[in-house]
Formats: structure tokens, C-alpha cells, sequence
């Protein structure tokens, strides 16, 4: 009875999904849309595949796929017509719109490259069908950004297994091992515990590797004293999970005891302060305030956060110049860093949820350096 309950509430909200892209379609004057970024597909029709198109009009609901994900299509995507294709994109698509009567397709100008789609209007020229193609950006990605109550499910539970992992990995850490060494750790820890891979490629950033943002792990060996910048995060039912900690092993030195305390303090302000209706460059600038008044404004060059669920970056960013609108339902990361080239950076981020107007904060691993 359970499974029949999950099974219909998915159903349900595929159908919510539909619903609501097929009126974002109609605002457009599109006739139809092709997707084709592999989040979306997911979103959309639960299809997991790794080669696949939809085509979603106001009537039709059409996954097409290859031989070799036919089979998986029918059981992962109930209610879609399944369309078995063969070669290029620009081989099927024309006689298969021209069938249809469809004249404005929109495509995901994101996630088809110039060369397909000279190839797919050349194609169309020389079948002689009357069709244009109209570049869009981001209108599946914006429904996404708000998360209906079993997408947050799934992503609770990444969140629980990366806080998990974290505890269980940190004991082990000890002044000689290697970031490399350390980031397998983690990451043997996460598959171990259930999840699916993992979000991105784990961050272990000691000393002054800590300075960059999205390093990656070398054999340096860590040391007593210096910042551990750790990023990682796990992957649950295809949704994501995204945290970071930064360790000293020993005594801190002062200066990073001070930033440490300034990012923490930043990060505490905006999880406290940020709210429903706000702008993101808004929100961005409650942490980044802070870091100025500290005298270290040049040295937090990345956003506030950005929008995790089925992509480790998704809607919403939180940023200078971001335009996008904070509501209930969003859930994104909160993480300032100062980050000092040469010497070391200290990052803090947590994982929130908007939730009657304010954050609530999904993320529990520890802090305490």
C-alpha cells in the first residue's frame, strides 16, 4: 500500500509539472518545447537515462530515446508516449515535428550545441518544413527552484547521510595524511552508508590550497594548526546535497581564528536574516556586509550560495547582480569564505529551506573547529 501511495504521489506530481511548463509553453507562443538537459528529463518524466529528448506540447508528452533505453523509458516514464529514434538528432526531429504540425518549437538553448542546431535547420530547409526554432533559457530550471514536499524528502535525507558521513570521517582525520587520502575516506564513507555516488567531487583543501574556492585534492599532507577546507556532498534518489567545513587540526593560527569567527559570524546573520521575497543580491549582501566591515570584502569573490536538487547548482543564485526571487519552497546554500591567496580560506555552508518566509536550516554537522 505504501509503494502505491509514493507511485501515485510521483504520478501526481509529474502531472503538477506538466501543468505547469505546458503554461509557461502557451506564454511563449510555442507550439512545443524540446528538452533536453538530463535534470530536466528527470524532472519531468523520471526517466535516468543518459541519452534522451522530451517533447512537451498541450497535448503531447513524448520521450524519445534510443534502443538502448526503450525498455527503461516505458517503466520509468508511465503516461509518456515512447518514441524509439535512431542517428542525430537532426535525422528524426523534422519529420517527426512536421507530423505533428507543430511550426515553433523551443529547444533549451543552454544544452544544444551551435553545430546541432545549424544541423537541425539545415535539416529542415532541406525537407522543406515550415519550423522555427526559438532559443529559451532556464523555463524548466525555474519550476525546479521551488520543491514540492517529496523532492525535500530526498533531499533531507542526502543532507542527513553527507552530516553522517562527515562525523564518522572526522576522527580520522590526522596531521600527515594526504587531501587525497582524506577525500577517499569520505567518499568510501558516502557509498558505504547508501549514496548514490556523489554530488560533485569532494573538496579536501589544506593550507594554502585552501584558497581556492573549488580546489582539488593533491598529495599535499596536511598539518597541524592550518585551515582543512572539506566540500561534499551526497546524492539521494537524484537530489543532492552540498556541505562545507573548515577544520584545524591543533591550534589554530590567529588569523584564521579571526576569519573563521568573521564567516561564521556572516553566515549566522544571513541564515537568521534572509527571507521570502527577497531579492538574491539582497540576500547575498547580509554576509557580505559583514566580511566588508571585517576589511576582507576583496577576498569573498564568489556568490552567497546557489539553489541545490537535482543539480549541485541550480535556481536560485544568490549573488551580486542575481535578479532571482527568494520564495517559500527554495532550497540553497548559504556559504561565505574569505579566502587570503598564498596562506589559506575558511568556507562555512549550510543547506536551507524557505519555509513560512524564513530559513530553516537542513544541514546539522558540526562546527566546532
Amino acid at each position: 500500500m505504501t509503494a502505491k501511495i509514493v507511485e501515485g504521489g510521483q504520478r501526481n506530481s509529474k502531472t503538477k509539472r506538466l501543468r505547469r511548463l505546458r503554461t509557461s509553453i502557451g506564454e511563449r507562443e510555442l507550439d512545443a518545447l524540446l528538452i533536453s538537459q538530463p535534470e530536466n528529463l528527470r524532472y519531468l518524466s523520471g526517466f535516468t537515462g543518459s541519452s534522451g529528448w522530451l517533447l512537451i506540447s498541450g497535448q503531447n508528452a513524448i520521450l524519445a530515446t534510443d534502443f538502448r533505453y526503450v525498455e527503461q523509458a516505458k517503466g520509468e516514464s508511465p503516461g509518456f508516449e515512447i518514441v524509439q529514434i535512431k542517428q542525430e538528432l537532426h535525422d528524426w526531429l523534422p519529420g517527426l515535428v512536421s507530423d505533428l504540425g507543430w511550426h515553433r518549437l523551443g529547444f533549451e538553448a543552454n544544452f544544444i550545441s551551435y553545430d546541432g542546431y545549424h544541423k537541425l535547420g539545415e535539416a529542415t530547409k532541406i525537407k522543406q518544413i515550415n519550423l522555427q526554432l526559438v532559443p529559451t533559457t532556464g523555463i524548466v530550471e525555474q519550476l525546479r527552484s521551488t520543491k514540492a514536499p517529496e523532492e525535500l524528502g530526498f533531499i533531507t535525507k542526502a543532507v542527513e547521510l553527507a552530516d553522517a558521513a562527515f562525523e564518522e570521517a572526522k576522527p580520522i582525520i590526522r596531521p600527515g595524511m594526504r587531501e587525497k587520502e582524506i577525500a577517499w575516506e569520505i567518499e568510501k564513507i558516502l557509498r558505504q552508508e547508501g549514496s548514490e555516488g556523489i554530488a560533485f567531487e569532494i573538496i579536501v583543501a589544506s593550507g594554502p590550497n585552501s584558497a581556492l574556492p573549488h580546489a582539488r585534492p593533491t598529495e599535499r599532507m596536511i598539518r597541524s594548526g592550518e585551515p582543512l577546507l572539506i566540500d561534499m556532498g551526497a546524492r539521494i534518489s537524484g537530489y543532492c546535497s552540498d556541505l562545507s567545513r573548515t577544520l584545524f587540526l591543533g591550534k589554530a593560527d590567529r588569523p584564521f581564528r579571526e576569519i573563521y569567527d568573521i564567516v561564521f559570524k556572516a553566515q549566522a546573520t544571513a541564515i537568521e536574516e534572509v527571507e521570502s521575497g527577497m531579492d538574491a543580491s539582497q540576500a547575498d549582501r547580509l554576509a557580505r556586509s559583514i566580511i566588508e566591515q571585517a576589511g576582507h570584502g576583496d577576498e569573498f569573490g564568489h556568490g552567497l550560495g546557489h539553489g541545490v536538487g537535482l543539480a549541485v547548482h541550480e535556481f536560485p543564485r544568490l549573488g551580486l547582480g542575481s535578479s532571482d526571487l527568494l520564495a517559500d519552497g527554495m532550497v540553497f546554500t548559504i556559504e561565505p569564505g574569505i579566502y587570503l591567496v598564498g596562506q589559506g580560506g575558511v568556507r562555512i555552508e549550510d543547506m536551507v529551506v524557505l519555509e513560512n518566509g524564513k530559513a530553516r536550516v537542513l544541514t546539522r554537522a558540526s562546527k566546532d573547529t
